[in-house]
């Protein structure tokens, strides 16, 4: 199938981060139009581009670990968290994404009734154990220590089973050319599988990410229902937003 070829020869770019177009027909049992064709693709995401004979994959940002993530702009992501949480109703079963801006909605929905969370994040697992009122869904996977949280195709293949109401999702970056970027290819294939069974798509993220690119685009930002950040954005995003028929939700405005 070419959608899985084409992710698979992502892959390989990154694993290697330069390769040949020799090595990838090699390996890959491809003819050079096919992977020409396959190229014209992958080039659109942004985070690989072609040199001569050759493909790289574009330098990505260091992943900070989680802990370290989970101070920084503290106040601006409860407030995004408390604005994202009024969104949760009884009963609905709802995805929150391994993030630190994702993390504090545990501490707003304790209150709420019948709540079904699906996560990979270990840190969101153990903030809602003491709530008998939330269902807690844990994905599989290989624990990555830094993001503390369960990555691999297990954790997309649960995934897969669940009808979700709402998706609260994270990004180390969003964009209007580049949509929510992300800098971990394992996580990314978990995202897109959220976004892909879930009714409504919300992206919390503080206005320091605007216009950050990371290594993934996982999401094109057109898919989203709402952003919820803590401030103005520059007003081309209020005008794409609006165009589209999308909101874009100030907490605490």
């Amino acid at each position: 199938m070419r959608t899985q070829r084409i992710e698979e020869i992502k892959n390989y770019i990154y694993e290697r981060r330069t390769a040949t177009l020799d090595e990838i027909c090699d390996y890959f049992q491809v003819s050079k139009s096919t992977l020409r064709r396959d190229l014209d693709s992958i080039l659109q995401s942004n985070d690989i581009k072609k040199i001569y004979g050759g493909v790289t994959a574009l330098p990505k940002k260091e992943l900070v670990p989680f802990q370290e993530r989970n101070i920084s702009h503290l106040e601006s992501k409860r407030k995004i968290a408390a604005a994202a949480a009024t969104l949760v109703q009884d009963n609905d079963i709802i995805f929150i994404d391994s993030g630190t801006t994702t993390l504090p909605i545990i501490d707003y929905i304790k209150d709420s009734r019948n709540i079904t969370v699906l996560t990979n994040n270990v840190e969101i697992i153990f903030q809602a154990i003491p709530y008998d009122n939330i269902n807690i869904i844990s994905l599989a996977g290989t624990l990555n220590r830094k993001t503390l949280s369960f990555t691999g195709n297990s954790a997309a293949q649960t995934l897969q089973n669940y009808n979700i109401s709402k998706a609260f999702m994270a990004a180390t970056g969003f964009s209007i050319a580049n949509g929510l970027t992300h800098s971990s290819p394992p996580e990314s294939d978990i995202k897109r599988m959220a976004i892909e069974r879930s009714q409504q798509i919300y992206l919390l993220a503080d206005s320091s990410k605007c216009g950050h690119v990371s290594l993934i685009t996982y999401c094109d930002l057109n898919r989203i229902d709402a952003l919820i950040t803590e401030s103005e954005l520059p007003k081309e995003y209020g005008i794409y937003f609006t165009k589209n028929g999308q909101q874009l939700i100030i907490a605490n405005r």
